[in-house]
């Protein structure tokens, strides 16, 4: 079967730095849909990290959607679970825990261009 390039994961293992795969689905392909730079489904693997990283192009919001984790910006960590939502202006460092040692975190991550 031939699927189209969202339904496809990329996996991605030790991302930033951290331990475990994290399966991720662009949800926008290669459509333009201004101001949205990215819309990604993801997956972090039970007991999984990703590690520090800086938001080098624009904010972003992370919805929960299940497991427990936990997206630690710029040191304050802020539950992730089912139905959270964690900011994260331009320039922030941010990390994602899976704090579940046997269920998959899942989490949704959408990114818009602001003028600046």
């Amino acid at each position: 079967m031939d699927l189209p390039e969202h339904a496809r994961p990329d996996v991605r293992t030790a991302l930033f730095g951290g331990h475990g795969t994290v399966k991720v689905w662009n949800l926008l392909g290669q459509a333009s849909t201004p101001p949205f730079s990215a819309v990604l489904a993801c997956e972090l693997e039970p007991g999984g990290r990703v590690g520090v990283h800086v938001q080098q192009r624009d904010p972003e919001i992370i919805v929960g959607l299940g497991g427990n984790g936990v997206a630690t910006v710029d040191d304050t960590p802020h539950p992730l679970v089912a139905g959270s939502a964690v900011y994260l202006p331009f320039g922030s460092r941010l990390s994602i825990d899976n704090s579940s040692a046997d269920e998959a975190l899942s989490y949704l991550i959408v990114k818009a261009e602001v003028a600046r």
